[in-house]
């Protein structure tokens, strides 16, 4: 009934708007994109589009009065009188005179710095002002891609049919075409709530656009904005700092304010700075517009070649605010020769300027989608879009709306899945997968060869993976089933093992989730794996650096997981497992063959006869609570959807029980508990934390494996993009407990604070990361270590290496290194 009542109201509002419209040029008749149109004195606008078209709804047509503004030409304003419900309008702007005061000759005299220096004084007036409000909100994005080459590095680019469709002959089209109409309320610094009312997707009709006001809140009273990392607002506490000014003119608008325009200019290229224009009202100080230029590497995003944002604010002479009617964001990007653009309008709408909400007007739901918002019909758009769509806009809706019917029909899949499906001879060995898409399930089966399982061990020798997975779906209801069963064969230690999986998700709501597994498994000591397959097999082979060390599991569990309350995940397990101990069985390396290898008993190394542990079998609970504080979320019809609250911690609490072993002493308690946190220090970075600590109970004598490892390396490889859960020079197994344990992690990324400053180094566009990681146990000395590292380094666009020197100290004894940080082998592992 609410959803009706709502659709109810929209229609009759709908029905009842009048609407202006036409075309705005310059005195040439060249088209004005992206110029502001509103209606005198109200809170009704829109802007034009790239062809200079617009359509503005009005609630009635008696005497408007219309007022077109756009930077570097006159405010405009006329008055429109008709009985008829929509009026064409066209409208000719000629271009602004700007005057310049002698005084800006003056060096020693800068004009602009005054006037800067007066909007940063009055910034957090102007700022309360629109403190809080409501507002309509629409908003339209669009992706392209521009001259899509036919090989990258010599390879055929096979981008799928779906997507070639899309492209015209020069590799150039919309790959992404979505619009949005909300209402939203929203409370300095950071609250929000929204109201998406209708969405839509070029070609999806099912799909819920992604472009809300929750992403587009750039506001330059801020002190700075956030674009991957803090950029610099010209008008911040400390923006002399970072930029320069030049008056460039003034001019008075409508109201006869006086307007400055200030060129705003780096002070060091490699800072996270905009650059362009800035436009100041006289007397008040507030912003009257923003142009400004963010290039890519300043904000650490090194496929983004350059971004635009450009705001333009009207002014009501009732409340005598100045609030923003329209802001619009491009970008180009590329790599390989792959050029991206995109371009993202919004409009803000029928502003009112509350004194204060409701305490429950904001929760932790910041954007809820109604039932049918993405049912609205093309009627519905053309009469509420407050910017017209552009012809190549239009065509691409027409065209993929009308294919997507053709695209779902079983009839297109089962033809288009005929094609991938075909079975070809070398299958057997590569690999086969054969796709349903109407009925949406897919088999897979890995091959024979399947290469990139290929790994070393010194107790299997190389070894290969294969198997088969059966996947089915629904996206709609959230819902997903997948089995699978994975054969691994060790070459050299001559054994074939099997494990089998079954995995169910019920909803994307709670994702509630319930699985089951079992079989045979070689494993590592330490459950989290601290060296990967791909780094051992580099280091035993080339190294004769056996760091892996290797157990037999044969094991049943079976897990359930689900979001219990906002925030709060719990994940439940049960487990029977047999371990084995496994020994060495090859020497093979490439080089230093005569070396020898580490046994695979990690607490002796050195001991190629004596186990690490004697067979035996148990059964284990494990009980895990992860909470978001502050957990905020969009809802919409097909789901819920989480997003971490960065003010706040995550925190993990463990209970882990072994019990029925095969002798009592291996039965055991523990208890766990870490707070992971990023602190953001503004434009200084960030310092990443990572606390952990618990504590076992009756486990004198428990299992080596059962043991609390820790994340060491000795390879002087680093895999992650952040050291938060790694003790970069310690043993991998040195310092394991079956008592109580702490560990700490600190890690602070200055995001180019401190390297953009030093000449020569700033031009690697790199950051500084400085670490801090001990651990304390019971009966030894604390380990700690020291790091200082450069992130982002890397080749052109391509910036995936850390370099860090470490020193570590324990009880006297001391250790320096450097860490070589590769993140490309996240990909590759």
């Amino acid at each position: 009934m609410r959803n009706y009542t709502l659709f109810a109201f929209l229609f009759f509002s709908i029905s009842n708007f009048a609407q202006i419209k036409g075309t705005i040029t310059d005195d040439k008749g060249n088209p004005l994109p992206f110029v502001s149109v509103f209606e005198e004195n109200t809170y009704t606008g829109t802007t034009s589009n790239e062809q200079g078209k617009y359509q503005l709804n009005v609630k009635e047509i008696g005497k408007n009065k219309i007022v077109f503004q756009y930077l570097g030409f006159k405010t405009q304003k006329s008055t429109v009188s008709s009985d008829s419900k929509t009026v064409t309008l066209n409208i000719t702007m000629q271009e602004e005179s700007f005057a310049l005061n002698e005084v800006v000759i003056d060096p020693k005299n800068n004009p602009a710095n005054a006037i800067i220096k007066s909007a940063i004084a009055n910034k957090k007036n102007n700022s309360e002002k629109t403190a809080r409000y409501t507002a309509d909100f629409y908003s339209k994005g669009m992706f392209k891609i521009k001259d899509l080459p036919k090989k990258i590095m010599g390879m055929k680019v096979d981008i799928g049919d779906d997507m070639a469709s899309n492209l015209d002959s020069t590799g150039t089209g919309i790959l992404y075409l979505s619009e949005t109409i909300s209402k939203i309320s929203f409370e300095k610094p950071s609250k929000l709530k929204e109201k998406i009312i209708a969405s839509r997707i070029s070609g999806n009709n099912k799909g819920f656009s992604y472009n809300t006001a929750t992403l587009s809140t750039y506001d330059f009273y801020d002190n700075t904005l956030e674009f991957n990392i803090n950029i610099i607002s010209p008008i911040a506490d400390n923006a002399f700092n970072y930029y320069k000014y030049k008056l460039e003119g003034s001019f008075f608008d409508d109201n006869n304010q006086q307007i400055y325009k200030i060129k705003v200019t780096p002070k060091r290229d490699k800072e996270p700075v905009f650059e362009g224009y800035i436009y100041i009202v006289d007397d008040s100080f507030a912003i009257y517009a923003v142009d400004v230029d963010i290039k890519g590497y300043r904000m650490k995003n090194e496929f983004t070649e350059v971004m635009n944002l450009k705001q333009s604010f009207s002014y009501n002479i009732k409340n005598k605010i100045w609030s923003k009617n329209a802001q619009t964001l491009a970008f180009n990007a590329g790599v390989f020769g792959v050029k991206f653009s995109g371009k993202f309008n919004y409009v803000y709408s029928n502003y009112e300027f509350p004194t204060s909400f409701e305490k429950k007007t904001f929760g932790n739901e910041i954007v809820a989608f109604e039932t049918d918002a993405n049912k609205k019909d093309d009627a519905f758009w053309n009469e509420i879009r407050p910017i017209p769509l552009t012809i190549e806009e239009s065509n691409d809706y027409t065209k993929k709306d009308s294919l997507q019917t053709i695209k779902k029909s079983q009839k297109y899949t089962d033809s288009i899945d005929a094609k991938n499906n075909k079975f070809k001879v070398f299958d057997v060995i590569m690999g086969y997968e054969y796709k349903n898409t109407f009925e949406k399930h897919s088999f897979e089966y890995k091959g024979l060869l399947n290469l990139s399982s290929l790994s070393f061990n010194t107790v299997q020798g190389f070894n290969l993976d294969s198997g088969f997975s059966f996947k089915k779906w629904n996206e709609e209801k959230g819902k997903s089933t997948s089995i699978s069963t994975t054969f691994n064969y060790g070459f050299s230690d001559e054994r074939f093992r099997v494990t089998g999986e079954f995995s169910h998700k019920f909803n994307n709501t709670n994702y509630a989730t319930i699985s089951a597994s079992g079989g045979t498994k070689v494993v590592q000591f330490n459950s989290a794996e601290p060296i990967s397959k791909f780094i051992n097999s580099i280091s035993s082979l080339f190294f004769k650096d056996n760091y892996m060390k290797l157990y037999n599991l044969e094991f049943a569990q079976i897990n359930y997981s689900q979001d219990v309350a906002n925030g709060i995940n719990l994940n439940a397990k049960v487990a029977y497992e047999q371990r084995k101990p496994l020994f060495n069985t090859t020497d093979y390396s490439f080089f230093k063959r005569d070396d020898i290898y580490s046994s695979n008993n990690p607490l002796a190394p050195n001991d190629f006869v004596t186990p690490g542990f004697d067979q035996h079998h148990l059964f284990k609970t494990t009980l895990i609570a992860r909470i978001n504080f502050g957990n905020k979320y969009i809802s919409r019809p097909d789901g819920r959807f989480n997003f971490k609250n960065d003010k706040y911690p995550t925190v993990f609490l463990a209970f882990e029980k072994a019990f029925a072993a095969s002798e009592k002493i291996y039965e055991f308690e523990r208890i766990g508990a870490s707070v992971q946190y990023d602190l953001s220090l503004g434009n200084k970075g960030i310092l990443g934390m990572n606390f952990r600590g618990g504590k076992f109970f009756n486990a004198e004598n428990i299992s080596f494996i059962d043991y609390r490892h820790f994340n060491g390396n000795q390879t002087h490889i680093g895999t992650s993009d952040r050291y938060l859960n790694v003790f970069n020079l310690m043993p991998y197994y040195a310092n394991s407990t079956n008592d109580s344990y702490f560990e700490m992690h600190l890690e602070h990324n200055d995001t180019g604070f401190i390297m953009n400053k030093i000449p020569l180094l700033n031009l690697l566009k790199s950051t500084m990361n400085l670490g801090f990681h001990s651990l304390a146990i019971p009966d030894r000395k604390p380990y700690s270590e020291f790091t200082v590292g450069l992130d982002n380094l890397g080749f052109g666009k391509f910036k995936m290496f850390r370099v860090d020197y470490v020193h570590s100290y324990q009880g006297g004894i001391q250790q320096n290194g450097v860490v070589f940080g590769l993140k490309i082998l996240n990909v590759l592992d």
